[in-house]
């Protein structure tokens, strides 16, 4: 039997040492070969054209040349999935998000502080295996093509939306959450994103809509037009406390090797709120959310799932479709009406389940 291609990595990283650890962290994997490494973006930039590699690892604080503008060359000229790594200090997390608006895949803490080498050795397989597969797009495009939506509020705010995404996900839920309105039922999301990058995340959010957009802290309350991001590295679920719902932001093992995990968050709210919510399943890898988007669904939430052309990755919203868990499969830029016309429904209707659609 001919032997599976392995994933071909190039490492552009000044620091000798974190090239050395990236480089051991993935010499055990059967699957992933590291081609070469590089010191800066010039170096880098011969090696892409005589090694050929199918994903990059990229620094963003690096001599001669940054890594985001590096990035948007290589977007430019010779696109390809690339992943960013970067230290947990501020300026640098809202530097590697940007990385993402500028189309890498991926974001990754460097090892060290609260991010040990043992984590990153689970956590960076994964990825580069999620970014061969991705495509080389980027969704803030999608963002800025969409048009507006009408900021009159919905008839009703009652209910709640809970999204969840892991690869391309950042923009993908930023192409969502941009074309809400301000008085839209609370919205709760799970990003597979590392420690400190959710604040960072959640604070980009906040600058692009009509919605507040917060990390969620235990025991915040659901308010019509504010949306709460889970913390990276911790669960975070719905609980009922009437009138309403709070938010629980709590430790526990991960689940389709994840913390945070979309099925967690969806399956508490197909518990807590069923026919009063809808779910949202966006790009990524692997099966996080398809169970419990299922749970929402036969709960009596509406569900939806993004389709295969408009993702980065189909992996997570495949998973939901085959398993008969979305209601509708919509394109990225349809998704944000769908939810409009879900808001405004009458508050008595429960969504029956029927057949998944194409929107």
């Amino acid at each position: 039997m001919e032997r599976q291609r392995r994933i071909r990595v190039l490492i552009v990283d000044d620091s000798a040492i974190v090239r050395r650890v990236l480089s051991d962290v993935l010499a055990g994997e059967d699957d992933i070969e590291v081609v070469g490494t590089a010191p800066d973006p010039y170096v880098a930039r011969d090696k892409i054209l005589s090694l050929s590699p199918d994903v990059l690892t990229l620094d963003i604080e690096m001599p001669r040349m940054d890594g985001l503008t590096f990035l948007e060359k290589v977007m430019r000229y010779r696109p390809m999935p690339v992943i960013m790594i970067s230290s947990l200090l501020g300026p640098s997390t809202h530097a590697a998000l940007e990385g993402l608006r500028r189309g890498a895949v991926e974001v990754i803490a460097k090892p060290g502080g609260p991010y040990s080498v043992g984590e990153l050795r689970m956590e960076l397989a994964s990825k580069i295996r999620a970014a061969a597969v991705a495509k080389p797009m980027s969704p803030a495009q999608e963002v800025q093509a969409a048009p507006a939506l009408g900021q009159t509020a919905p008839a009703t705010t009652h209910g709640l939306v809970a999204i969840g995404a892991s690869t391309g996900g950042t923009q993908a839920i930023e192409a969502v959450l941009a074309r809400l309105p301000a008085r839209f039922p609370p919205v709760v999301v799970v990003q597979h994103i590392p420690p400190v990058f959710s604040r960072a995340f959640a604070e980009r959010l906040n600058k692009i809509g009509p919605l507040r957009v917060e990390e969620a802290v235990d025991g915040r309350a659901l308010e019509p037009g504010v949306a709460l991001v889970a913390p990276g590295n911790f669960h975070m679920k719905v609980e009922r406390r009437p009138p309403g719902w709070r938010v629980r932001v709590l430790d526990g093992p991960k689940v389709c090797y994840q913390r945070p995990a979309v099925d967690v968050l969806f399956g508490s709210v197909a518990g807590e709120a069923g026919a009063q919510a809808a779910g949202v399943l966006l790009t990524g890898m692997g099966s996080d959310g398809a169970e419990g988007l299922l749970r929402m669904r036969q709960a009596g939430s509406r569900t939806f799932a993004q389709d295969e052309a408009s993702c980065v990755v189909f992996g997570m919203p495949r998973e939901a479709i085959r398993r008969g868990a979305a209601e509708r499969v919509a394109s990225l830029c349809d998704i944000p009406a769908l939810l409009m016309e879900w808001s405004a429904r009458p508050a008595s209707t429960p969504a029956p389940p029927r057949p998944a659609q194409t929107a």
